[in-house]
């Protein structure tokens, strides 16, 4: 199915229920040093209403199918190397709820996409990062949900539209950056050049069209964004906003709560999708 079909096909939400968000993980360090980025994703985690739940859809989780993590609880998984070593005491002690992830597997069923429960694995550095910043207390379940980079932005986008039939109350958060060059990141952190046009560039397009709700064009990126390739070599990193902008529905105003570059090539730019009413013509 292609996009102009799903968004014909799928259906949309009724009712308001909470924003969906993309937020950016950035390197490893961010946990350490969250800046003002980290700062913008506790305080969007303080505006909203508390969640049932959180789905989160980390760029480091790459299956071939959907999976959902249903674990009763989830390990920390430090899934990195040559960082500081404070970095590997970090613990979020996340409870999952497998009741609820079987309800998401259902939604994803569905919409007539194969689905996998995983009950074993821990939440990576792309999940535990966000939310150790946005609820320390680990006191919200989590519910993890992998991509599938073999299938591009329109299979992401397709998979949010399915976690846009769940019943209110879960939070879904896709985790990511707008741009991720490691090739350029070692360029400038060990020549010291400066930071590639494209990595702003890249992250006013996508503003420009998140804006002007043109999916289609988000969609086919890398032939229409000036320097939508080059931002994202292999596309894991930029996976998850699909996910969050279709979960949030038909109508949904794109919000962005952040915008910055962290590691001069990383845009920590962060967005809220807030699902439209039944009726809303916006």
């Amino acid at each position: 199915m292609d996009f102009n079909t799903a968004l014909m096909t799928t259906p949309s939400r009724t009712t308001a229920g909470l924003a969906s968000l993309f937020v950016p993980h950035g390197a490893p360090t961010f946990a350490l040093q969250p800046g003002a980025a980290g700062a913008a994703l506790a305080a969007m985690a303080a505006r909203l209403p508390r969640p049932r739940a959180v789905v989160i859809v980390s760029a480091h989780w790459d299956t071939a199918v959907p999976t959902v993590g249903a674990a009763t609880r989830f390990d920390t998984i430090h899934d990195f190397s040559g960082f500081p070593p404070a970095l590997r005491a970090l613990r979020y002690p996340a409870t999952g709820c497998p009741e609820l992830a079987r309800s998401v597997a259902g939604a994803i069923e569905a919409a007539g996409l194969p689905v996998q429960l995983d009950t074993t694995r821990g939440l990576d550095h792309g999940a535990w990062v966000p939310l150790r910043l946005m609820y320390p207390d680990a006191d919200v379940p989590v519910i993890a949900l992998s991509i599938q980079s073999t299938g591009g932005p329109d299979q992401a986008w397709r998979l949010g539209r399915a976690l846009s039939a769940l019943q209110p109350g879960l939070l879904v958060i896709g985790s990511g950056n707008l741009t991720h060059n490691l090739r350029d990141w070692h360029a400038v952190s060990h020549l010291g050049a400066d930071t590639p046009g494209y990595v702003r560039g890249f992250a006013e397009w996508v503003a420009e069209k998140l804006s002007a709700g043109d999916t289609a064009a988000l969609i086919d990126y890398r032939r229409r964004a000036s320097g939508g390739v080059q931002a994202h070599p292999s596309e894991e990193h930029l996976l998850p906003l699909f996910v969050a902008l279709g979960a949030a529905g038909d109508g949904a105003p794109a919000t962005r709560f952040h915008a910055g570059i962290d590691e001069h090539v990383l845009a920590m730019d962060a967005w809220s999708f807030t699902p439209a009413l039944q009726g809303d013509t916006r």
